[in-house]
């Protein structure tokens, strides 16, 4: 009599249970019938209670965001376009929703009391509900969040995130639509340069490929940094300084520093060094009057000369033991 008694009781249990599967079952249904045509879904307080109510057997990804323009958020603006590029394709790479999966944007303006209640003081945050019942249930109800603090993520970066905490199941693959605006320009502006290249090579190759063109660019990046320019940029020395008697000094003394105007000066002598011997070794040789190329042998020696007897007074205000010099200086 007793077993009569407890079997309306079992019936009741297992109809309670049936009813509860069937409903979460057409709950995730429901929902993602809805999501194939528009993703991520639109939530509000309600929808936002009946998707994460448990029992749940279905993961869901929300984004709790503030669109609207009088709060100001331009990190909400930022992410979301990267967050409807997650949504759409992982839906439609999941159309059959084998991975049990719904993304959803919750706004603040749809949604004050889902914010007051988990006490948000910003936006935008995502928080990862998983399953409650189910093969890959968890025992942990509280979802797991993620926060943008000062930058908005990529979809890939999101992606990431959500598929390592998401469990066991498909990982649809995240496809970004070819943007044909950019390929398009980018082709144009491809043809444009090989049009003008194409039009303006019988007047710029020779310049290219002239030798003394780049024997000169070469000479004068060869005397910009063996002069220092490089030492100025990275040690930020000033152009010039006092010299205590009311002038100015041009030259700092010691190794460890110089002047900026120190610097053009070491450089201008090496460069009328480097040309007078550039004259002397290819110029002068080639000189058919020998009256004319002996003077000229003469006038560059004595620029020469001058020129290293200037360099050398210079290296002993550098170094005040070196023991050596040339006249004039």
């Amino acid at each position: 009599m007793k077993y009569l008694r407890a079997i309306p009781i079992l019936a009741l249990l297992a109809s309670c249970a049936t009813a509860a599967k069937k409903s979460t079952t057409d709950v995730f249904k429901d929902y993602h019938s809805l999501s194939i045509s528009s993703t991520p879904l639109k939530l509000d307080d309600g929808i936002y209670e009946e998707l994460t109510a448990t029992p749940r057997n279905h993961s869901l990804v929300v984004l709790l965001t503030a669109l609207q323009p009088q709060f100001g958020c331009q990190l909400c603006r930022d992410i979301q376009p990267e967050w409807d590029l997650l949504a759409r394709s992982w839906i439609k790479g999941d159309k059959s929703g084998q991975s049990r999966v719904l993304y959803g944007t919750l706004d603040f303006a749809n949604g004050k009391s889902t914010f007051q209640k988990l006490m948000l003081q910003s936006a935008p945050i995502l928080l990862l509900f998983n399953p409650t019942v189910g093969p890959h249930a968890t025992l942990d109800n509280q979802p797991i969040r993620l926060e943008f603090k000062t930058s908005a993520q990529s979809a890939e970066q999101i992606y990431g995130w959500v598929s390592r905490h998401l469990p066991e199941g498909p990982r649809p693959p995240l496809v970004r639509p070819v943007n044909y605006v950019r390929l398009v320009s980018i082709t144009t502006m491809l043809l444009g340069a090989l049009t003008l290249f194409s039009v303006a090579s019988p007047y710029i190759l020779p310049v290219i490929q002239n030798r003394n063109l780049w024997a000169a660019i070469s000479l004068i990046m060869i005397l910009l940094f063996t002069s220092g320019h490089m030492f100025n940029h990275i040690r930020k020395v000033p152009y010039v300084a006092g010299n205590g008697k009311n002038g100015i000094s041009y030259f700092a003394g010691g190794f460890q520093t110089q002047f900026g105007l120190e610097t053009q000066i070491v450089a201008a002598m090496y460069g009328v060094l480097s040309f007078a011997t550039i004259a002397l070794a290819l110029r002068v040789p080639r000189m058919t009057d020998p009256r004319k190329q002996q003077v000229a042998v003469v006038v560059w020696s004595a620029i020469m000369l001058g020129m290293y007897s200037f360099l050398m007074s210079v290296f002993r205000i550098k170094n005040g033991s070196y023991p050596f010099w040339l006249p004039p200086f």
